[in-house]
């Protein structure tokens, strides 16, 4: 069997002028729950759309579950389950009625694994679509990706318009229906406190290319701040792989790649300094907004700021 869940290579897609996707290559291993990361706009709907065959790309190469989605996009979504924050569903439906009407798209539906979803989440069989809550809706949506058991589940946001307790609890359903089984989780969002206790890996999205994928302590280990003098940082500046920079007077800040061999350097340089441990949130922040961001395509970085 193919170890690889989703394998992109160099894929290219623009809508007429705008090049949205840049040349995408990354990699998806089954069984992991991999965090897709990127601000808004920054191409993550357009790659997903392209996974589910819902969009053809101009250039490269995609396979999920070793399908090509753009040849059998049919066979494809009967293997995957699909949820998104725009996601619509038949108003008028009753709850009960929504899930029988969906059940026969899918050979693997599993009725006694839908009913007990639908008794997990609390949901009121009875009551038509148009009726539930928002998180209502985000859970009866997890019910229809979920019951046919697919291999992988591609979630793009699903629960963008819910408040944080709702928010919170959609993950813990996340943990407890999908990891506790084994499954693949591709999960795009923007909001990272969500995804970094869930994510086993993750890339980061931005202007259409990837700028990062590693599994989520390796990115901890690997990128750290680093505070020292402003003298101290201009000996060992061009030695070290800085994605953000912060100088306060005589002080300094920085964001760094590669700590172990920052360490190094500083070390060799008899350089003291304090390092900042930092979490996925003021990675990605780094990654995607630091002052030393650099993009062919990149606007002009503001002034640095003080530290506060």
């Amino acid at each position: 069997m193919n170890e690889l869940a989703i394998d992109v290579q160099a894929v290219h897609k623009s809508f007429r002028s705008t090049q949205v996707l840049r040349g995408v290559t990354l990699q998806v291993s089954r069984g992991k729950t991999f965090a897709f990361l990127g601000r808004n706009a920054a191409g993550k709907t357009t790659l997903i759309r392209s996974l589910l065959g819902l969009l053809t790309r101009d250039d490269g190469a995609i396979r999920v579950l070793g399908i090509d989605p753009q040849r059998e996009p049919l066979e494809l979504r009967r293997r995957i389950g699909y949820l998104a924050e725009d996601q619509t569903m038949y108003g008028w439906m009753r709850v009960e009625e929504i899930v029988c009407f969906v059940a026969p798209f899918y050979p693997t539906w599993d009725h006694a694994l839908a009913a007990k979803y639908l008794s997990d989440f609390e949901l009121p069989l009875r009551t038509r679509v148009k009726h539930l809550s928002k998180g209502q809706n985000v859970r009866l949506g997890l019910v229809l990706a979920l019951s046919h058991r697919p291999e992988l589940v591609i979630l793009d946001d699903p629960a963008l318009g819910l408040d944080p307790i709702m928010r919170k609890q959609f993950n813990r359903d996340l943990i407890n229906h999908l990891q506790g089984e084994g499954r693949t989780v591709f999960y795009s969002s923007h909001l990272l406190y969500e995804v970094e206790p869930v994510a086993d890996e993750i890339a980061i999205l931005d202007q259409g290319r990837i700028l990062r994928q590693a599994d989520t302590e390796s990115l901890r280990r690997d990128v750290k701040q680093i505070v020292l003098s402003r003298a101290a940082l201009n000996r060992a500046h061009n030695q070290l792989k800085i994605l953000d920079e912060r100088i306060d007077g005589d002080h300094a800040a920085v964001t760094i790649e590669n700590f172990e061999r920052a360490q190094s350097v500083l070390g060799r340089e008899g350089i003291e300094h304090r390092v900042v441990d930092l979490n996925l949130d003021e990675i990605f922040e780094a990654y995607v907004a630091g002052s030393r961001r650099k993009s062919p395509d990149a606007v002009a970085q503001p002034e640095l700021q003080p530290l506060i």
